[in-house]
């Protein structure tokens, strides 16, 4: 404390030592909790007070914070208060220095005063703390003497505020200068961690690690678009009571969800407890509920479009700083970046899978070929059929082809294929009647691994692989009565799932179909849905048999034999009359490909250059005794089917088919196994 007197020159020499110790410190100080304490005791040498502060101004609270210094024992002081209530405040808002020379008589600002007041204080200086145009906040000295600084009190006290106000604004560029390196490591070791990962299921536990490194938070998650533009999965990845908030991978509307304004405008948006309130939504309701405050939306973009939202949230309000907002645009400008590399890689997995599946099943289709290298026959049956394929071909329609076995059902299919607008696109055929009934559902639709027992990895379904082709669906009148749904919604919507599988397909594809029943009588049996029937029956056509059409047959023999000849290594020359003949008569029930298979057998029989045919195979009597009896069997078969449906499959009893049919029980169940009659033949 100075006297009256003029200041002696062991006094200021006192002072300017103090003043050069108290910059050594500045210089070498770790942080302002440590230069506080050692300030004092220089000034304590030199300079006559109790109680000495920094009050420096909180952006995040807009509130002084104050540092307390006091000689004697500690006691309570207010640590932090509204600018408006503290002589620092004001002193930090006015640039000007305040003397309270008689704290006991003074009234102003009670929050400050009145404790210090209660500590015996009679004077308090304070004097701002700016560096190079910087308001930092103030430095405040307290004496427990009245008026008990002087002139040149005054002036030192003045120095140390420049001081210490450079030691403020020099830890405060450090911890910036610390803050943002420490950022832009993270920043980098976010870009290193998601770029690590290109499968969709291991990148997303990695955000929510990511989004720790930069900013504190509470819930973390991700909502991703769907196929369908309108819908989004909302995928949880963190919350601070590990109770999630909704079900991880739950497919929402886009309306539903806190971030559909900010993935629509694709603009950052950060909400408060009030407009999470305001939206009413369940989602939003149940974030309240589990006491979030704060949410910030930042949108995920492509070069594509907007990929879905990135959203972290924290129990405060007003949580997240400029620098954390700015972070957190930067992460998910990243994270968009790895997820659309992730789908980049998914759908060029599936196009691999979709490449290697068609290789296979072109391989296949290589060494199954239909030994028809083209329609062979002038007859005008044959004729109109053609036409009719003509016609149809470059229309895209569904195509329902008609015909008994053998008549070449699949060579219409290929050609009206090969008129198509989709010629250069994949045709795939499936024979619903050669795949069990339990596989047929994962051949046409697919499955995914761990669908069923031996579901051992991902297989793409037949409907897959025709997408922007043609899909040959042969047999179709014996495809299960459960599986014609599925297929139904094909035709209708375009779309599919397969076996174990949420995720919707949508294909473009254009469905031929074939059979040698009558759909007619299958619907009316209630074993084929009428809705897939109509689907189907756009536009059909009829293969007549070749007993209606015996001038081709002829043309046909002569074809099969240069064919098979070629290809046996041997040299035909000569068909004999009475053999053409024979081949002409004949009613030939399986039709061309049961002419296909005689003409080889004789080729293989003949020795030199004329045909040698056994002609005793097409002897009529034979084949009608074997027709007669076919038929028997056929009609009998027919008759017990009718009875067990009428009767609704009971065989025994006084409503049982064998009291209907006038048989024992047993005999009924011997001609059941005798005809192959199951349960499955007459179930309704």
């Amino acid at each position: 404390m100075s006297t009256n007197q003029s200041p002696s020159p062991a006094g200021e020499l006192r002072r300017y030592e103090a003043l050069l110790e108290m910059a050594d410190l500045i210089v070498r100080h770790s942080g302002l909790e440590e230069l506080l304490p050692a300030i004092a005791l220089r000034l304590q040498a030199v300079s006559d007070f109790q109680f000495l502060n920094f009050s420096l101004y909180d952006t995040k609270t807009a509130t002084m914070r104050l540092h307390w210094w006091q000689s004697g024992p500690t006691s309570v002081l207010p640590s932090e208060i509204a600018v408006a209530d503290s002589p620092s405040g004001w002193v930090w808002t006015h640039q000007q220095e305040l003397m309270f020379p008689h704290v006991e008589n003074d009234t102003q600002f009670p929050l400050v005063l009145e404790p210090l007041r209660k500590h015996g204080i009679r004077t308090y200086f304070v004097v701002p703390l700016t560096s190079v145009g910087k308001q930092l906040g103030a430095l405040g000295i307290a004496s427990n003497k009245s008026a008990a600084y002087e002139a040149q009190d005054l002036r030192l006290l003045r120095r140390v505020a420049e001081l210490v106000a450079v030691a403020v604004d020099d830890t405060a560029i450090r911890e910036a200068l610390n803050s943002q390196k420490s950022r832009l490591q993270a920043l980098v070791d976010v870009n290193r961690t998601l770029a690590s990962s290109l499968e969709m299921q291991s990148l997303l536990p990695l955000i929510s690690q990511c989004v720790s490194q930069v900013v504190p938070h509470d819930f973390a998650g991700v909502t991703l678009y769907e196929d369908d533009p309108g819908k989004v999965r909302a995928y949880v990845l963190s919350t601070a009571n590990q109770v999630p908030m909704i079900e991880s991978g739950r497919q929402l509307a886009l309306e539903q969800t806190i971030s559909g304004p900010a993935i629509r405008e694709q603009v950052p948006k950060t909400l408060n407890s009030t407009e999470l309130q305001s939206q009413g939504s369940q989602i939003a309701n149940r974030i309240l509920g589990a006491g979030i405050r704060t949410v910030r939306c930042v949108p995920l973009l492509s070069s594509s479009g907007p990929l879905g939202a990135l959203n972290v949230g924290s129990k405060q309000e007003q949580a997240f700083t400029p620098q954390d907002e700015e972070l957190l645009n930067q992460i998910a400008a990243q994270l968009a970046i790895a997820l659309d590399n992730a789908r980049a890689y998914r759908e060029i997995q599936a196009l691999k899978e979709r490449l290697a599946e068609e290789k296979l099943y072109l391989e296949g289709e290589i060494t199954s070929e239909c030994n028809f290298e083209e329609i062979i026959g002038d007859s005008p049956e044959l004729k109109r059929a053609q036409a009719k394929a003509r016609t149809v071909a470059p229309s895209g329609s569904t195509v329902l082809i008609l015909g008994e076995t053998g008549t070449g059902k699949e060579l219409i299919a290929r050609a009206i294929h090969r008129m198509s607008k989709r010629s250069n696109a994949t045709f795939v055929k499936v024979n619903c009647a050669a795949i069990p009934t339990g596989l047929l559902e994962s051949e046409l639709f697919g499955h995914e691994k761990g669908a069923f027992t031996g579901a051992v990895t991902k297989k793409i379904g037949r409907i897959e692989l025709a997408d922007g082709g043609t899909l040959f669906l042969d047999e179709i009148g014996d495809i299960p009565l459960e599986l014609q749904p599925k297929l139904l919604r094909v035709l209708q919507d375009h779309e599919f799932e397969p076996l174990g599988s949420n995720r919707t397909i949508r294909v473009d594809l254009r469905l031929i179909a074939a059979t040698n029943r009558d759909l007619s009588q299958r619907v009316r049996e209630e074993y084929f849905r009428s809705d897939l029937f109509y689907r189907l029956n756009v536009f059909p056509i009829h293969l007549p048999p070749l007993r209606e059409r015996p001038g081709d047959i002829p043309t046909l023999v002569h074809y099969f034999v240069r064919k098979l000849a070629r290809r046996m290594d041997k040299q035909i020359e000569t068909i004999p009359t009475a053999t053409m003949q024979a081949f002409t008569r004949w009613h030939w029930p399986g039709n061309i490909r049961e002419l296909e298979n005689f003409i080889e057998r004789s080729v293989i029989l003949t020795e030199g250059k004329v045909l040698q045919a056994p002609l005793a195979e097409l002897n009529p009597e034979q084949r009608v005794s074997a027709l007669s009896d076919s038929r028997l069997d056929s009609a009998e078969r027919e008759h017990i089917l009718r009875v067990l449906r009428e009767c609704r499959g009971v065989v025994s009893g006084a409503r049982g088919a064998a009291e209907k049919l006038g048989l024992k029980r047993t005999t009924l169940q011997s001609k059941m196994k005798k005809l192959k009659i199951t349960h499955q033949d007459y179930r309704k």
